[in-house]
């Protein structure tokens, strides 16, 4: 009788436990279906979403035609614009961001970058941030950025 008690109570902690364990594992998502690429666009671990960096390609799925013209603004516009296209892809908005990392071609753009990035996050919702010089970015990008979300 006793084990059956025990047998009882444990189930629902069992069960439990199993659902949270298998919501950790990574969900490989795919908004525009088969990567063409070596990566996945995000990945979701949990409530957790992980974006690839994202380059100023006219699209977020685009890059044989390249980086739009026009500058650092230009291309920092068209990132965030990518980022937020896949976040609303897989489940979330620019609204759930928390963390980004930004790198560049050249840190001395950083604050016409700077200019651009604030005016997609709600001035409250700024996410915690890093950014880096970086030698040598896909499809000679001026900046590529990737970002944690979480599900809305």
């Amino acid at each position: 009788m006793r084990k059956l008690l025990i047998a009882f109570v444990m189930a629902p902690l069992v069960a439990t436990t199993l659902v949270a364990q298998a919501s950790q594992q990574p969900v490989y998502l795919t908004p525009y279906g088969p990567p063409t690429r070596p990566f996945s666009p995000a990945v979701r671990v949990g409530n957790v979403l992980y974006l690839a960096g994202q380059i100023g390609t006219a699209g977020a799925n685009a890059g044989a035609a390249g980086v739009v013209p026009g500058g650092i603004e230009a291309e920092t516009r068209q990132t965030l614009n990518n980022i937020k296209e896949v976040l609303e892809k897989v489940g979330s908005d620019m609204d759930h961001v928390f963390k980004c990392t930004v790198m560049m071609a050249d840190m001395k753009e950083w604050d016409a970058m700077n200019v651009v990035y604030r005016t997609f996050f709600k001035p409250d919702r700024m996410p915690a941030r890093s950014a880096l010089g970086a030698n040598g970015l896909a499809l000679n990008a001026r900046v590529e950025i990737e970002c944690l979300a979480t599900v809305k």
